[in-house]
């Protein structure tokens, strides 16, 4: 549901807040978790967005996984390429949240769904 995804955004601007994530962090970080949830909602048809604060050598992070049980995708290079959609979205979803990370990790299985995970790093 459409208010799924905003309760997504809703909950990583909370984190981003509480982490202090500059301004442009925040955007970015609650650009790509909109767009991965939509992409779960609509091509996983469904599923759950996991969240935890992180630590790496004294830097805070935020990392959220999204995952569904969905079709899974059978080709991820094609997926990831910039401007390719399986549907009538921009195709920017999986590709402009890689840009907007500073880790991304895609694992998926055709029949069985994805999880992409995603982490920011506090700069």
């Amino acid at each position: 549901m459409e208010s799924d995804i905003v309760r997504s955004r809703q909950m990583v601007r909370k984190l981003t807040r509480q982490l202090m994530f500059t301004l442009v962090d925040q955007t970015k970080m609650i650009t790509a978790a909109s767009e991965l949830s939509r992409n779960t909602l609509v091509y996983g048809g469904g599923g759950e967005m996991r969240w935890e604060i992180v630590e790496r050598d004294h830097q805070m992070g935020l990392r959220l996984a999204f995952e569904d049980h969905g079709p899974g995708i059978a080709d991820t290079q094609l997926a990831l390429t910039d401007g390719w959609t399986s549907g009538s979205g921009m195709g920017m979803g999986l590709s402009g949240s890689r840009r907007l990370v500073n880790e991304f990790d895609l694992r998926t299985a055709v029949g069985q769904g994805t999880c992409v995970t995603i982490t920011r790093w506090k700069l």
